[in-house]
C-alpha cells in the first residue's frame, strides 16, 4: 500500500487510532479527510447523513481521487455517541486500510 506520511502522523499524535471491537479507526472523519487531501486525493465526493438539519451528522462519505497516480481513496464515518469518537473506514485503492498494516 502506497505510503501515506499525513495519516501516520495522526496515528502518532494519538488523532486516529484502531478499534479491535469495531474493525475500523477511531478517529473524527475531517481529520481523517484532511490528512487524505494533503496526500494529494482531490475530492470528487463528499455526502453525509443527518436525522435532522440541525443535528451534527451521523455518518457520511468521502472519496478523493489521485490525479497523479489515478489512486481513489474513501473514508466512511458513522458516529456511535455523543461520548465516542465516530469510526471511520478508509479504503485506499480498493484496499481496506487496517490497524495492523502500516499506514
Amino acid at each position: 500500500m502506497a505510503d501515506l506520511q499525513c495519516l501516520d502522523e495522526l496515528r502518532e499524535h494519538g488523532k486516529m487510532r484502531w478499534s479491535e471491537n469495531e474493525d475500523a479507526w477511531a478517529a473524527e472523519p475531517h481529520d481523517v479527510v484532511a490528512a487524505l487531501a494533503r496526500e494529494g486525493f482531490e475530492e470528487y465526493k463528499h455526502e453525509v447523513t443527518r436525522s435532522r438539519r440541525d443535528c451534527r451528522p451521523m455518518g457520511g462519505v468521502w472519496q478523493g481521487l489521485n490525479n497523479r497516480t489515478g489512486i481513489v481513496a474513501s473514508a466512511i464515518w458513522v458516529l456511535r455517541s455523543a461520548d465516542a469518537a465516530p469510526i471511520v473506514f478508509i479504503d485506499i485503492d480498493g484496499e481496506l486500510l487496517r490497524g495492523d498494516q502500516d499506514a
